[in-house]
């Protein structure tokens, strides 16, 4: 994997898991009218806090689809490899300073929601937060939630449009069809970088989520 491009360019891969397929949508307007205002709405409360995994924990349990409503972490070592330049830069660092990088898949429950790369700077850490990311499958968030860092947006991405560009101006819809929405494996991307308190980066990331994020009865629309 080039670890550049992933930050800077496409993720190929980036949601590989199969997420839990939701219980089926009708294919029609009033469906996919739906699923645009609720990944609209999960990207707002992304956007809008430092902590992915708290927001998918929210999300989890607002709409049912674990009890408890626990994101975890499932962390696929064969996925990880160095930093390069582009994730340097990002952090602001050398090539003399270590940066590890974690891939993990947060799930609830039995649906995997998303995947994130996250390459980060252990010198920035205590001592304790390195040894649980390093032993544990913690998800990083909630491992490094006491330095109460700041969430750095460089970009949020819809990787599926349920309706097309201009459908509020009356451009043609899709035709309702006689089985399932199909809901993609990927339907969200974002990148960020996250900051100490000063004003110091200390992770760079990608988030991609899945499908998953929509396992649940399409809600009732007048």
């Amino acid at each position: 994997m080039v670890l550049g491009a992933v930050i800077l360019g496409a993720s190929p891969g980036a949601a590989s898991a199969a997420p839990a397929l939701p219980p089926p949508w009708p294919d029609d307007a009033r469906s996919r009218l739906a699923a645009l205002a609720l990944l609209e709405t999960l990207n707002a409360d992304l956007l809008g806090h430092d902590s992915a995994t708290l927001t998918l924990e929210r999300w989890c349990g607002a709409h049912g689809l674990a009890a408890p409503a626990r994101v975890t972490a499932a962390r696929l070592r064969d996925a990880e490899g160095p930093a390069d330049d582009a994730v340097r830069r990002l952090l602001g660092v050398d090539a003399g300073e270590p940066v590890r990088h974690r891939h993990v898949r947060l799930s609830c429950g039995d649906r995997v929601l998303s995947e994130a790369d996250n390459w980060y700077r252990p010198a920035r850490l205590t001592p304790e937060m390195n040894r649980v990311l390093d032993t544990t499958d913690t998800a990083f968030g909630r491992a490094v939630a006491a330095l109460a860092f700041q969430r750095r947006t460089l970009s949020a991405e819809l990787l599926w449009h349920p309706l097309p560009p201009g459908w509020e101006t009356g451009a043609v819809l899709p035709p309702a069809g006689p089985g399932a929405l199909a809901i993609p494996a990927q339907v969200l991307r974002h990148r960020a970088v996250l900051v100490l308190p000063d004003g110091t980066p200390f992770s760079a990331l990608v988030e991609t989520y899945t499908g998953a994020v929509l396992a649940f009865p399409p809600p009732p629309l007048p």
